[in-house]
Parts: structure tokens; sequence; C-alpha cells
């Protein structure tokens, strides 16, 4: 335990060219190109937390002034990911979250009922964070460990199904995104994407982020599109000029720069990727495609993600207002919007109108969510000694509170013995459903090869 805290301690800056070096040499990559490998990685998580950070920075204070210009008087507050990775990794569930998942992974492996092999170990936060809630909720750390990996085997699993969509739709080859928050909301946008095809009229509308720059030419780069919305933002949140123009500028270097980072990112992934599907082919034909699992981040950088992000902004804050049964006053959370539309975009094949439909769905679902948990949240919170912010009594997060799968678990397990035979069963077919999906695909890849061997 002492080993792997510090490894995850240095960062992911850090940790990820060490994994990815080690990982290189292990499939025989050459010294020079594992190594150049591993420090692109580097390099690309540098690149993109500094956008990211460029992002949360600017956007974290334009929401701070909406909530007060707004008037909003709500009795939850969003305290955001950093407090609730904090509280999740602080739990006895958490202590312990990095070995179990890792042999997860690896049993889920072996029993062919994943594809991703999930080196995003940061982020099992998530899977801690539900572990934790359930261990406070029913008073017991095996519950709470029974949680998680669930949570984690659901994940794995939406990970896998999406990951075709991930290559095609974001340019991500050979990527999977067993990211928690993000893969939360892949059922509800499947959903409502198939109820957005039974309405006539509405099923007709088609507007991709390129269709959108077709039709407002120069207008619709990413670049404008960011500047644009960011200067909106602006006017909305009470700036004066010189705040206006420095926030439209930032979002437009930020719909620009994100893209240009997930790039450097990729060409470090590249020779990792490539060497083990060569692995795979030679040594382990029934085995399939295998997935490398990260950060959602990397696939962040979509224009659609990002102008329906931001456009999302103001509208939260608008509906946590008016929405009856919420609680939760949005504010920490908000910069991390994008992240809960990366898998969202492939599903709506980047149809910026699918997309933003299906992110108000998910707003007002996950108001409800967090608001609902915020006693348990706030009781775990304080467990670990987390500091209360002064006039708060109830404290949640958007990400990780406001998602549909730990809530569900939660609820379930709230009942224990029938919920978790319940939770049991229906994860178990979710594995079996997967496993013979990934065996099909393996054979279906067998005969391909062996086709093509005889017509040479």
């Amino acid at each position: 335990m002492a080993v792997l805290d510090y490894i995850v301690n240095l960062g992911a800056s850090v940790m990820m060219p060490i994994i990815f070096t080690i990982f290189a040499l292990l499939l025989r990559v050459k010294v020079g190109k594992a190594i150049k490998s591993g420090l692109l990685v580097g390099v690309g998580f540098i690149g993109l937390n500094i956008v990211i950070a460029l992002l949360t920075d600017n956007l974290g204070p334009a929401a701070e002034q909406m909530v007060e210009n707004f008037g909003l008087n709500l009795h939850v507050l969003d305290v955001g990911w950093p407090a609730a990775a904090a509280i999740a990794f602080g739990s006895k569930v958490g202590a312990l979250i990095i070995p179990v998942c890792l042999v997860v992974n690896i049993v889920m492996l072996l029993t062919r009922t994943t594809q991703t092999v999930n080196i995003d170990i940061w982020n099992y936060w998530h899977f801690a964070f539900t572990g934790s809630i359930v261990a406070v909720l029913t008073d017991s750390f095996l519950w709470g460990i029974f949680a998680a990996i669930i949570n984690m085997i659901v994940i794995m699993v939406i990970a896998d199904l999406t990951a075709k969509n991930v290559e095609k739709h974001l340019g991500l080859e050979g990527v999977s995104l067993p990211h928690g928050f993000t893969a939360s909301f892949v059922p509800i946008a499947i959903v409502v994407n198939k109820i957005l095809d039974w309405i006539p009229g509405i099923n007709k509308i088609n507007l991709d982020a390129d269709g959108l720059q077709r039709r407002l030419g120069v207008f619709g780069e990413p670049i404008f599109l960011g500047t644009i919305i960011g200067g909106i933002l602006g006017l909305v949140a009470g700036y004066d000029v010189k705040g206006i123009l420095n926030l439209a500028i930032t979002m437009g270097a930020v719909l620009v720069l994100i893209p240009k980072m997930a790039a450097v990112l990729m060409e470090g992934l590249m020779p990792v990727s490539e060497a083990t599907q060569d692995l795979i082919e030679k040594r382990f034909k029934n085995f399939g495609k295998l997935f490398i699992g990260l950060d959602s981040a990397v696939g962040i950088g979509h224009p659609t993600t990002l102008v329906v992000s931001l456009l999302l902004v103001p509208i939260s804050l608008v509906l946590a207002a008016i929405l009856p049964g919420n609680g939760l006053l949005p504010f920490a959370s908000l910069a991390g919007l994008p992240f809960a539309f990366v898998l969202i975009v492939p599903i709506t094949k980047g149809n910026v109108f699918r997309t933003f439909i299906v992110g108000l769905v998910i707003t007002v679902l996950g108001l409800w969510f967090a608001t609902d948990l915020a006693p348990i949240f706030t009781k775990a919170a304080s467990l670990v000694n987390f500091a209360i912010p002064n006039g708060s009594n109830l404290v949640s997060s958007i990400d990780y509170a406001a998602s549909p799968l730990p809530w569900f678990i939660v609820k379930l397990l709230d009942i224990k013995v029938i919920g978790a035979i319940i939770i049991a069963v229906l994860t178990l077919a979710l594995m079996l459903y997967n496993r013979r999906r990934i065996l099909k695909e393996a054979k279906e890849q067998v005969n391909n090869v062996e086709e093509n061997n005889v017509e040479a």
C-alpha cells in the first residue's frame, strides 16, 4: 500500500509515463521508443491538465458570480470532485480500492468479461466513493467493498461497449474510457437518444460540429464558438468589458488547445496500443481486441462536448433555482461538466442538438440524485474529518453524487441482502453478455485473419 500510495501521489503526469514505459518494455517495444512513448503520454497529460485548469480557473469564478446574480439560496453545497475524491480515498474502502480494483480487472480479463486494461488508477476514487457511501449507510466495510466492486465491473463493461464508438467518433484508437462519472450517463443517453428517434421532426435535426461550421462558416470553428460562448457567459456573470473579453478569449483558447494536447497524448499511446494488439494476435488469438482504459480527459476535446458544456453552465443554475425537489447549489463542479458528455457524444454521433437534450435530462436527474445523497455524503465527509464549509449543513457534488450508477447501487444496498441479490444478478448478466460479445468478436477476428491468409 505504501508503494501504491507513493506512485499515485506522484500525480498522473509522472505516474502515467512510468506505467506506459514499463508496459512498452514488457511488450518488447525498443527502449528508446518506449521511453519516448511514456514521456509523450506525460506531456499530453500535463498539457491537458494545464488547459483544463485554465478552463476551471476562469469558469469557476464566472459560475460563482452567476450564483450571486441569480440570488440562489439552496441548502446543499456543491463541494466539487476534489473534495469527493478526498472523501473517497480517505475512507476505509478507499484505503484498499487500488489493489482490489487491480485484482478485479485481472480476473475480468482472464474470464474475458472485459477487454479493458484499466490503468486510470487515480479515477478508482469513483468506485471508492460508492463503496464509502454504502459502508456508512450499512455500517459495514464489507458491503462497501462489494459496492465498489460492483461499480467498477459495470463501468468496465460500459467502457467495452462504447470503445468502438470512442475510436470512431473521438479518434482514440485502442482506447476505452472506464471513467466512473463519464460512463454512468451512457444508459440515460442511449434511452433519450432512442426516444428522440421516435419523435417526428425532431429525429431529422442533425446539427453536428462540422455541420455547424459549414453553416456558420469561419464563425462555426471551435475558436470562434468558444470565444462567442465565453463572451455570453461573461455577460451573464455581469463582468465588465475587460472581464468579458478575457473570458471570451480564454474559452476560445480552451476549445483549440484541448484537442491538440489530446493528440500529443495519443501519439505516445500508439506504440503501446499497437504492441498490445500484435501480442494478442500472436499469443492470445481468442482474446479479441484489448483496449487501454484511460481518463476521459483524453476525449474531452470534441467541439460538441465543449460547446454543450459551456451552454449548460448558466442553464444548470436556472434549473437548480426552479426545479422542484432540488436542494443542490451547483458551484464547484460546474467547470467539470464537459466530463459528463465525453461518452454521450459518440452515442449522439456528435449531434449538438441531441447532446444538448441529453445534457438537460442528465442535469435534471443529477440535481435530484446529488440532493438525495447529500445526507449520507455529508456523514461520510465528517467521518474522514473533511472540513464542512461554514454556513453549510449538507454537502454533495455533481461528480460523482449526481451520477445514476452510484445512486442506484446505494438505493439497492440500502435494503442489504435483497438489494445485493438483485444487483449481483444484474451485474452477472451484464458480465455474461459482455463475455459472449467478446468471444463472438474474437472468433470473427480469427476467421477474418485465416481468410486473408488463404487469399494471400
